[in-house]
């Protein structure tokens, strides 16, 4: 008995649907979410990220000072999360210094897109802080 080529397709696509949706081959859930289109996550404690957000961070402080001519200056991440957008938008909480070295808490959202070199600080601006 021949099998025609298309129900073979048919028959294999079937299988791994079962096959993946059964939990036979898991991804962690976690890691799962993270690509969900428009959700956000928190990543403040992926230190394999560290560096790149702490630079988005500077990144989002140095264009505040230069479209409000101001001078801040960065002392450091308090909070990130991610969301997945066309790119990723990363909303920041972070702590900065200005001239007379009084330092306040700012929340900023930075869309990144990086098969595009296109970064771009969307909000800047200080958070409601209890603290201050």
């Amino acid at each position: 008995m021949k099998v025609k080529t298309s129900t073979l397709i048919i028959i294999t696509a079937v299988f791994l649907f079962v096959f993946f949706e059964s939990g036979v081959c898991r991804m962690e859930r976690s890691s799962m979410n993270q690509h969900r289109l428009g959700g956000i996550y928190d990543i403040t404690d992926q230190h394999n990220n560290g560096v790149e957000i702490e630079d988005l961070a500077r990144f989002a402080v140095q264009d505040h000072n230069k479209k409000q001519n101001s001078f801040l200056k960065f002392a450091r991440l308090i909070k990130a999360k991610e969301q997945v957008v066309a790119g990723k938008m990363y909303h920041l909480t972070l702590e900065a210094a200005d001239a007379a070295g009084k330092i306040k808490v700012y929340e900023t959202k930075i869309w990144v897109k990086p098969w595009m070199n296109f970064k771009q600080v969307q909000e800047f601006k200080v958070a409601n802080d209890p603290f201050v």
